[in-house]
């Protein structure tokens, strides 16, 4: 019955069209927002629903056929020369359906490099760059705003969407996400920074209370939000699912108006997630302005609420006038006539470039750069069914994925294929077996398929495999996914895959020659007890649709590996901080029933970050632990000597500077980190904590470089909760330039006085 009533409206409203009426674009906005009824109103800060969910929309015209496949459309208003604009899903590349029904064109996507490897390649320029090429694929497949990046703190391993997001650090996943914000949006298009905030675990992700301090909200889990709003001005902020001490993200003013916009001096609209929240008025009144992808029970909820009072025209005014704005200044509106012909080869060749900077090389017994090498072994499922990316709405319709295999082929190796159809068949036989065993229970298209047990070849064909080829390789994969978190299982080597590490590394040592193993995973994974058995192991994460051709352009040394970890590796998955409160199961899946039984309620209906601040680097340098790879940490082909530090504080701006040389034999490119240490003061503090960084161009051997790192004075300060207040204590601040946090290779000092800087009393303990 509803259905039908929001029909007609929109039937009548198309119908009452006047010549007089005015038009967005022609028109000012006050104009337009003035001549919308309530009705109008209401139905616009709500998306016109999606195809088979309950509780849909139904407007006029068909809005999901602009450009299918794509996350959702905002409501039209043709009357009033309000079009349909699109939201499309990246963050890896954008999302939409790559055939369409009675059309021979195909509509492919480049995938490019997941999150994780965009962030360890600590090159902002790099990732603006693969911003662009992402913007020119949104731009010219009519989508108007792009559902990216993501940039919520790596708070755990395990958590399931770790591979769309960027580090444990939130400068690094700040400055990561404002590159790429900076380069989606010089195509004209928009960005949807998200999840806003405290998206750190899947369990229960629609439901579960994160229970933080302000001090840890404000250091750790806002300041890339903070340093992405302000760097980069996104389009549009999207609010995340879960609840900030008791109240939903999408409802709370304090988070969405106070900090967001008060604060930080955010313009732009905030959307809420799909299906976000649970009263479409509150969302409203909090400036959650646009409810996406829209139902019929949001618009029961404002309207009643617009009757009884507690939610004023007014209110719901300054949202509707958001997102005019957003409608106005889309390519919708301006009349943009896109080709639905981006250069995909271009951009081909931008994501094989790309992912060769964030790969890294974490061990390396001179077998890597390859020299001398024609004959390749290759083993473990993954080297022929290469990973470019996620699953979920990180997930990529592209035209093909460059495997290890294809890759070393291309390169000219003769490559050892006789495991190939086995293993292929082996990997079909058990996905087969995983998809018969889903319960019917209307979420099995959700599940993540789990990566084949490893085929082990038997002792003979090993050692002939030895004795015939120059190297043995062995890919280890991960899938990666929204919905879910990973389970402790997934975190350490299966026994499948430890017997397939061994018996190849014995029969090939036997023979005096070497192994490397790849890692195409998405997230972190238990390194200390295998990671000295092979003779290298290259970092590889999931490196978009040219994966297979960057893993070979790094082992043959077409370029020296760069990529330093933007998060720690653990040498045990309880070791990290946060892992006391996360919801942990050593066997199972957790799928988004949201319940596991060996936990029950705990860190599922609410979670508690009792570690505050600690998080990642802070918390295993506060706990004096050992890691097995601490953050920033990377090899390369080459070595560097850092040298003439300095730092200066004006009182506005702290400018550090500092000499890199290359001292080693081949070019290569250097990253540099800026960690600072306070002085003793009021409040407890890190060790030590990183406040900018920079890279190196590449270096030629015996070539120098001097970097300048720079960042306000005001980011000394730590967040007192007593007071309300950024506070920056007086004394002398030491700065370390480290290769990484545990590597630190010179040092310098200045002097800062002290401040304080008054923050809204928000997001109080409950």
């Amino acid at each position: 019955m509803k259905k039908a009533m929001l029909i007609s409206a929109a039937v009548l409203a198309l119908a009452g069209c006047k010549a007089g009426d005015p038009q967005l674009g022609k028109d000012s906005i006050d104009k337009v927002l003035k001549a919308m009824t309530l009705e109008e109103k209401v139905h616009f800060v709500i998306g016109t629903g999606m195809a088979g969910a309950s509780g849909e929309s139904a407007v006029v015209g068909a809005t999901k056929k602009i450009v299918p496949g794509a996350a959702g459309t905002t409501y039209p208003v043709e009357r009033l020369g309000i079009p349909s604009i699109v939201l499309a899903d990246g963050p890896a590349g954008l999302r939409i359906d790559p055939t369409r029904e009675g059309d021979e064109n195909t509509y492919y996507c480049t995938h490019f490099p997941i999150g994780t490897l965009l962030a360890s390649t600590w090159n902002q320029e790099l990732v603006e760059n693969v911003g662009k090429a992402m913007g020119e694929e949104v731009h010219e497949y009519g989508a108007d705003v792009y559902l990216a990046p993501a940039l919520n703190i790596h708070r755990n391993p395990l958590n399931g969407r770790n591979f769309e997001y960027y580090s444990e650090d939130p400068v690094v996943a700040g400055k990561t996400a404002a590159a790429y914000v900076r380069g989606v949006q010089s195509n004209d298009v928009g960005t949807s920074i998200k999840h806003f905030a405290y998206n750190n675990q899947e369990t229960n992700r629609t439901g579960n209370n994160a229970v933080i301090s302000p001090r840890a909200q404000r250091e750790i889990y806002l300041k890339g939000f903070e340093i992405t709003v302000k760097e980069s001005d996104p389009w549009t902020v999207m609010s995340s699912y879960n609840k900030i001490n008791g109240t939903y993200t999408s409802q709370s003013k304090d988070l969405l108006t106070t900090v967001l916009r008060d604060e930080w001096g955010f313009k732009g609209l905030v959307m809420t997630d799909w299906y976000g929240g649970d009263n479409g008025a509150e969302q409203i009144a909090a400036g959650n302005d646009m409810l996406q992808p829209g139902t019929d029970l949001q618009y029961e909820q404002i309207m009643a609420a617009l009757q009884d009072g507690s939610l004023s025209e007014a209110e719901l005014d300054v949202c509707v006038r958001r997102c005019l704005e957003l409608v106005a200044r889309s390519p919708k509106a301006r009349g943009y006539a896109y080709s639905n012909k981006p250069d995909l080869k271009a951009h081909a060749a931008v994501t094989r470039q790309s992912a060769l900077e964030g790969m890294v090389l974490l061990e390396n017994k001179g077998v890597l750069p390859l020299k001398d090498v024609k004959n390749v072994a290759v083993f473990g499922c993954t080297s022929f069914d290469f990973i470019a990316g996620g699953t979920g709405s990180g997930n990529v319709n592209r035209a093909y994925t460059v495997s290890l295999l294809d890759g070393l082929k291309n390169a000219g190796f003769n490559v050892n294929e006789s495991d190939k159809e086995a293993t292929l068949k082996h990997i079909a036989d058990e996905a087969a077996a995983f998809k018969a065993s889903l319960p019917d229970d209307g979420l099995s298209a959700f599940y993540p398929m789990p990566r084949p047990s490893e085929f082990v070849p038997a002792p003979a064909r090993l050692a002939a495999s030895a004795q015939a080829n120059d190297v043995a390789i062995i890919t280890f994969g991960r899938n990666s996914g929204e919905f879910f978190d990973r389970t402790s299982a997934d975190f350490v080597l299966s026994a499948k895959e430890r017997e397939l590490l061994d018996k190849v590394t014995a029969a090939f040592h036997a023979k005096g020659k070497k192994v490397v193993v790849v890692l195409n995973i998405g997230g972190v994974i238990e390194t200390a007890s295998w990671k000295n058995v092979p003779d290298a192991v290259l970092l590889a994460w999931q490196a978009g649709q040219e994966g297979g051709n960057s893993v070979t352009d790094i082992l043959t040394g077409a370029k020296s590996p760069s990529g330093k970890l933007p998060m720690t590796f653990p040498v045990n998955l309880m070791d990290a901080g946060s892992s006391a409160n996360f919801p942990i199961d050593s066997e199972t899946g957790v799928y988004f029933t949201n319940r596991r039984e060996d936990v029950g309620q705990k860190d599922v209906d609410v979670t508690k970050y009792e570690e505050g601040i600690y998080v990642g680097y802070r918390w295993f340098d506060k706990k004096e632990l050992p890691v097995s790879y601490p953050f920033g940490y990377g090899l390369s082909y080459t070595t560097f000597a850092y040298s003439a530090p300095a730092v200066a504080n004006d009182g506005k701006t702290v400018t550090a500077r500092v000499t890199v040389q290359n001292t080693g034999s081949v070019a290569g490119k250097e990253a540099v980190q800026l960690y600072v240490s306070a002085p003793a003061g009021t409040l407890d503090k890190p060790v030590k904590e990183l406040k900018a960084y920079g890279k190196t161009k590449e270096l030629a051997p015996g070539e120098s470089q001097e970097l300048t790192l720079t960042f306000p004075t005001s980011e000394l300060a730590s967040f007192d909760e007593e007071a309300s207040a950024w506070k920056v204590d007086a004394g002398t601040y030491t700065f370390l330039f480290g290769a990484s946090s545990r590597d630190i290779r010179c040092t310098a000092t200045a002097e800062a006085a002290a401040s304080e800087t008054p923050a809204h009393r928000v997001l109080l303990m409950k």
